[in-house]
């Protein structure tokens, strides 16, 4: 069992959820409702009526489903690379770092007990389909200036130190870093609902097509 305290932006809430039951409740269940409905139809009265709760306390820990979902979203980047960092620790061969990171990008759903109130693999679901919908928006900026992403930052930062080991004159780490998560994401979602839009494909659960992509993409641009 791995134990983790995740570190989130404390501008992404009014009070910071994994402190209290109710919050635990609220960031458990929403995951639920968001996975279940999608992010356009969820709403604060709807997951209030499904922990038998008050909109009212919702609005106590989240001022809306917008930050919410940029807390969710920047949990999940950040036990990623909490995962790197572990799964990393004590490696020095580059090349297997970066099979390390892939593997993570693509299959970072495992589920860690030690956290019940976070189904990974659910949320994994939600980043896969909705994470862009965290930054695609027009208070971007601002947002970036209160720290809101900086998980997500954090995430790239530690993809482009690994890549720079298998090439330290690789002009580009930091766009490789973002462009292969958003690959792993786009590809996954892509092959689950708009398969003309990409070679891999996914047979029962199994994404190993996935992580064929990544590393071709990864390796290739690393030789350049």
């Amino acid at each position: 069992m791995i134990a983790i305290q995740i570190q989130l932006n404390s501008n992404l809430f009014l009070r910071d959820p994994q402190e209290t039951k109710l919050g635990k409740k609220i960031i458990e269940y929403s995951i639920v409702l968001i996975e279940e409905l999608g992010f356009e139809k969820f709403t604060f009265k709807k997951l209030a009526k499904k922990i038998e709760s008050t909109e009212a306390s919702v609005y106590r820990y989240f001022k809306n489903k917008h930050k919410l979902l940029i807390y969710l979203v920047s949990w999940y980047w950040e036990w990623m690379k909490f995962q790197i960092d572990f799964n990393t620790m004590n490696i020095d061969d580059a090349d297997k770092k970066i099979k390390i990171v892939l593997s993570v990008l693509v299959e970072s759903s495992q589920t860690n007990p030690a956290i019940g109130y976070v189904d990974e693999n659910l949320l994994h679901q939600i980043v896969v389909a909705e994470s862009s919908k965290a930054y695609h928006t027009k208070t971007v900026d601002l947002e970036n200036k209160e720290g809101f992403f900086s998980n997500y930052k954090d995430l790239c930062e530690c993809i482009s130190k690994i890549l720079l080991e298998k090439n330290p004159s690789y002009h580009y780490p930091h766009a490789l870093a973002s462009s292969l998560i958003e690959m792993a994401n786009n590809n996954i979602y892509f092959a689950e609902h708009l398969p003309s839009l990409t070679d891999v494909k996914i047979k029962e659960g199994n994404l190993e097509d996935i992580k064929g992509l990544l590393e071709h993409f990864a390796f290739s641009s690393l030789r350049q």
